[in-house]
Parts: C-alpha cells; structure tokens; sequence
C-alpha cells in the first residue's frame, strides 16, 4: 500500500458517504444536499493531496483511491439502502427511489472518475487487464474481482516508485552510476535508439538519476553484423572526438552485441572501449535459424525481405539488408564469427541472459517463438537461448519464478511497467554500479 492509504481511504470514503447520504435529506433540510454535493465534488476533483514522484503518477494513484472509495460505498450502501428503505420512507416511496437514483448516479461518477485516471495513465494494467475490465465490467461478481485486481496493481506501481525514487534520493550524492567512461547502448535488430520511442525503455533515465553518462549506437535497424559495426565504430569515434573521453563502455542489446564484438576485433575499437556487457545476445547464433533458412524458399524470403526493407526505409533506415540481419544471427554463421573474432585482451567482457517460463503468457510474437525455439536451442527468452547468450569474463543468468519469466523484450524494459519478480531498471543500476567499481 501506499503511504497513509489504508487511513487516509476510511477518512475520505466516511467522508464521501456522509456527503452522498445526506442527499437522501434533502426534503428535510437544505444545507445536507448543498454540504453533501460540495464535498463530493471536492472529493472527485482532489481525491488526495499526498504528494507523489511524478504528475502521472499521482493521477492513477487518485483513481486508485477512487475506485476504493467506490467499492467501500457500495458495501456501505448494501447496509444502508434496506435500513432506509425499511424504516424511514418504505420500498415503494417516491422520496427513496429518488435517493436511489442520486447515489447510484453519484456512485457511478466517482467509479468512472477513476476508472478512466487509471486506464489513461497507469502502464503496469497493460493491454491485458484494460481488456478484461472492459469484457467484465458487465458481469456480476467478476467485475468486483477484477477492480480489485486493477487497484492492487496500481498500488504496487504507485508505492514501486515511491520507494525507488526514496532510494535514488538517498544515493544521489554518490553517483553509482558515473562511470569513468560514458555509456553507449547498442540497439537490436529491426529497431532504432530513439525513432518514435526509446528503445531501452525507462533504463536511459534511471541511469542518469544515477549520475551515468549515456549515448546512443545509432545503427541502422536490419544491416548484417559487419555493417553495422562500421557504423557503430563510426559513432564511437564521433562521441571520442567531440567529448575527449577516451573510451566508452558499451551495452549492447541481442544482435547489437555481435556488432559490438565485430568492430572491437576487426576495426579496431579495442582501443576505444573498455567493456562490452552483451544483454541476451546469440553468441553462438539461433538453430532455429538455420533451420527457417533451410527451409523457406528464395522466393518466400525474397519477398519477405522486399516486405520489411520497404517498411524499414519508410522508418528511417537508407539501405536496409533483411537478409542479411537475419543470415548473421544463423548458428553456422554465428560459428564463422566466433572463429576469426577471437576476444580483445584489453577488453572486459561480460554478458546476460534470461529465460521465459510459460510462453503464453508473454507477448507476440515471443509467445509464439519461445517454444519453436526451446526444440532447437533449449531454455530461452522467446528468441536467443541460454547457452548462446553466455560471453565473457562474468556471465548472470536472470530468472524468475513467474509465469511470464523475463523475456527478450523485458530485458530492454519494452513493457515500461513495474512488476513483482524483478526491478528492471534497479538491475540496470547495479550493473553500471559494478564497472564503476571495476574503473571504467
């Protein structure tokens, strides 16, 4: 819960009953409507004044507390509307039914204030539960279950970024994050840094809360690893040059990290970084791969690669090589790599990998590959394997004991939403923390 909620909710809600009730007076004395429908409208404008980490968040966490006072009002309801109806007007009066109609337009206001704070604000309901609020919203019993399960996620968002900001505050004089040399991120395949939306999510961010440098690879979005790295090198060099830091410690993400180890070996990077951390990247390539290659015909991927090239260069890319991204993430290729790029001495290399554990439950189009990839590769995050994702001096294997596990997606904070198995973001945190320890 968040601070002062389970307080600060029976206050207001007694608040907020008093106020609606009172509506049921008015043929008795004035004043009870005018104060009842003054506080309820102050209630529905300013549900709080807790103070909260950022302007959004605030504003699912006041639809939280008004879908609570909802579901509160409606039990206070089922006990008072048969006292009323019982022993002061009957269940046939016009003056009850009148009350009826007040408290249940009264009561769908405050529902509706909040539902729709929560649906256009909060990120950790997703797709999914805005989906099942929507279908269950008109089934009896379920609905209740559902809200209740809406709530509760808002809640743990609202108090997951309290406290991170707390321990943001609480570290901000020590840097953790402030490197001796900036941080590059090195995007994936079929993706851009920052065209349209950040491709690392949060992550950029919450790194330089902590006192982190950042900036971009800036490749193209489907090149074969060779080309890729020639821009990527170019990059580096650009930022080396403007910036006068010397070296860069590198992030790459999937692919990006097999662009990331062609320019260190063969077009001479090595002197210009001083780490490569590789997030889920097929090392050792995808068998699944090589298999799809095999058997798709040429006019099939001619096609296709026709299909995303056009797309690819309506996004931004100049010269967009489908085939050759995705050639270079084959297994036998993946071999050919590792054979002639053997590691720099002078060069710390460490790399992630992670692991989905019931597929169905992430989303397309991993749901769908995660298996096909399992008969191929073995355990996997929904593309890259386990075994494959492993180079380097440290390797850290992610796991989760939830359904959903961490997928290739959430390693890159793609969701943008908190969740209870991992703190995406603080991993990130943690990892930079450590190459600060190490001197880079």
């Amino acid at each position: 819960m968040t601070k002062n909620t389970p307080t600060r909710i029976v206050i207001l809600t007694l608040l907020l009953a008093a106020a609606i009730f009172s509506a049921m007076l008015w043929s008795r004395s004035v004043w009870f409507p005018v104060c009842g429908v003054a506080v309820f409208a102050l209630f529905n404008v300013i549900p709080s004044f807790v103070k909260r980490p950022d302007k959004k968040l605030r504003i699912s966490s006041d639809g939280a507390d008004l879908l609570t006072a909802f579901l509160a009002l409606v039990c206070i309801e089922c006990v008072l509307f048969p006292f009323y109806a019982n022993y002061v007007t009957g269940w046939f009066s016009s003056s009850f039914w009148i009350c009826f109609a007040i408290i249940f337009t009264a009561d769908l206001t405050v529902f509706w204030n909040g539902i729709i704070r929560v649906y256009a604000t909060s990120s950790i309901i997703g797709a999914k539960w805005r989906i099942i609020g929507i279908i269950c919203g008109m089934i009896p019993i379920a609905h209740i279950f559902v809200l209740i399960k809406i709530i509760g996620l808002v809640r743990f968002d609202v108090k997951t970024e309290e406290d991170r900001k707390e321990r943001n505050d609480a570290r901000a004089a020590d840097k953790v994050c402030k490197t001796k040399y900036p941080i590059i991120l090195v995007h994936g395949v079929f993706f851009r840094d920052i065209r349209f939306f950040n491709y690392w999510g949060r992550i950029p961010k919450e790194l330089e809360k902590n006192g982190a440098t950042i900036y971009y690879g800036e490749q193209q979005s489907a090149l074969g690893v060779a080309e890729s790295a020639a821009e990527i090198s170019e990059r580096i060099k650009k930022i080396i040059n403007e910036t006068g830091c010397e070296k860069v410690n590198i992030i790459a993400h999937s692919k990006g990290g097999l662009d990331s180890r062609y320019a260190i070996t063969h077009l001479g990077l090595d002197r210009y970084v001083a780490s490569l951390t590789t997030i889920n990247t097929p090392h050792r390539g995808c068998e699944f791969a090589d298999w799809l290659f095999a058997k798709a015909s040429e006019g099939f991927k001619n096609k296709l690669a026709a299909a995303y090239n056009s797309t690819l260069r309506k996004l931004g890319d100049r010269s967009p090589d489908f085939l050759s991204s995705v050639k270079d993430l084959c297994a036998s290729e993946c071999k050919k790599l590792n054979e002639t790029t053997p590691d720099a001495p002078n060069v710390f290399y460490q790399s992630t990998a992670s692991k989905i554990n019931k597929p169905l439950r992430n989303i397309p189009p991993l749901c769908f590959t995660s298996a096909f990839v399992k008969r191929f590769d073995g355990p996997n995050d929904g593309l890259v394997s386990i075994t494959s994702a492993k180079w380097g001096e440290k390797v850290t294997v992610l796991q989760s004991n939830s359904p959903e596990g961490i997928s290739h997606a959430d390693m890159i904070d793609m969701s943008r939403h908190n969740r209870k198995d991992i703190d995406i973001l603080e991993f990130y945190v943690e990892l930079v923390s450590d190459l600060k320890k190490r001197g880079y």
